[in-house]
């Protein structure tokens, strides 16, 4: 079987051709540098992805804080993260780079802030 992917491992993003059979990687076509073997293999057996969104704030300069994850999860707990994240209201002030929700879905990974909010001039 032929599967196509795009690799996101690197700013190259390598179109990849990779040939599986009996559930390994029999060749593998497209990859510019060794991050694209390495990515073929996780996405075929453990594929795994960053969150980036975005989660209220009260008493903020802005209302809203950019968030991502400290590292990749399994692409099947997207879903289960986002529903912890939707969940989540932060007060001002808020660091950049501040844990905003710990251990989300109890995955190890942490939910961080990716900018500084101040708070609100009254």
């Amino acid at each position: 079987m032929i599967k196509r992917m795009t690799c996101i491992l690197c700013p190259n993003g390598c179109k990849l051709k990779v040939e599986v059979a009996n559930n390994e990687i029999a060749s593998l076509e497209g990859a510019r540098c060794p991050r694209g073997e390495k990515f073929a293999y996780q996405e075929l057996n453990d594929p795994h992805r960053n969150i980036a969104t975005s989660v209220l704030v009260k008493n903020g300069d802005i209302q809203l804080v950019s968030v991502r994850l400290t590292e990749p999860i399994p692409k099947d707990r997207i879903f289960d993260v986002m529903k912890e994240i939707k969940k989540v209201t932060c007060t001002a002030p808020i660091a950049s780079g501040q844990i905003i929700l710990s251990d989300v879905a109890g995955l190890g990974v942490d939910v961080i802030s990716t900018k500084e909010i101040m708070n609100a001039v009254n």
